[in-house]
């Protein structure tokens, strides 16, 4: 099987390659011992191409490793700094579908009031505890907090679970994962912050899309990702009602 064939590529120019990520893979290497998914990007354009020597991949985002969905990397280093640019300043629009233990499995009688509503944002401050790898909710006033906002809408509820869009406002370490666990319904899969379920290399956390500003024609793009199969096969009943985008 060809890389091609391998990965699932949803947008690809001259200048920027969006693939939908697997759940389990790293976004790119730190210590070079594991298989990342910027190597096998790599490598893919260099067979696709036939390029000799290094191939340049710029990555502009990244995604927690147990998260699959749209991942967009710059394929010129013009077009890295420029999609850097709109990632920091937010200007790029970013879409998530997660499913959260609400009720009964977790041992709540009733979802929390956030999720029993239809839409609504939620804010905190974060912080990162380097010694435990986990990011938590601190007071404002807390040295090294960092704010962080999001906006949501219920799409779906079945049997102690809830499926949500989520649009991140901020980019925060883990924002979403510790927003939502840190109100009672943690990320299905996420046992770091407190999930009862296994979801194998996964956590029910999935980019939907991204919209950006194409870095040479100025045009918007927008890149959806499909979930993974096995979304299919453990949330069938809550994703049978499924909307539109």
């Amino acid at each position: 099987m060809s890389l091609a064939e391998s990965l699932d590529i949803l947008y690809e120019d001259n200048h920027c390659l969006a693939l939908n990520k697997p759940a389990g893979w790293p976004t790119t290497h730190y210590d070079g011992t594991e298989e990342t998914v910027d190597r096998l990007a790599k490598a893919y354009l260099k067979e696709k191409y036939g390029k000799p020597g290094n191939v340049f991949l710029g990555v502009v985002q990244r995604l927690d490793k147990p998260v699959s969905g749209v991942l967009l990397f710059a394929r010129t280093s013009k077009a890295a700094a420029r999609l850097s640019e709109q990632f920091r300043e937010g200007a790029v629009e970013k879409t998530y579908w997660a499913v959260l233990e609400t009720a009964a499995a977790s041992g709540w009688r009733e979802p929390p009031e956030f999720v029993r509503a239809e839409t609504g944002s939620l804010e905190d401050w974060l912080k990162k505890d380097d010694p435990t790898a986990r990011v938590e909710v601190v007071p404002p006033d807390t040295p090294g907090a960092r704010f962080a906002r999001l906006v949501f809408m219920v799409r779906g509820r079945h049997d102690g679970l809830t499926w949500l869009e989520l649009r991140p406002h901020t980019g925060r370490k883990h924002q979403l994962r510790v927003q939502l666990a840190s109100r009672g319904c943690p990320i299905y899969g996420d046992v770091k912050y407190g999930s009862d379920h296994a979801f194998g290399p996964a956590i029910a956390l999935h980019a939907r899309s991204l919209t950006f500003l194409h870095p040479t024609k100025a045009e918007p793009i927008t890149v959806k990702a499909e979930v993974p199969p096995q979304w299919r096969g453990r949330f069938a009943h809550l994703l049978s009602g499924e909307r539109g985008s």
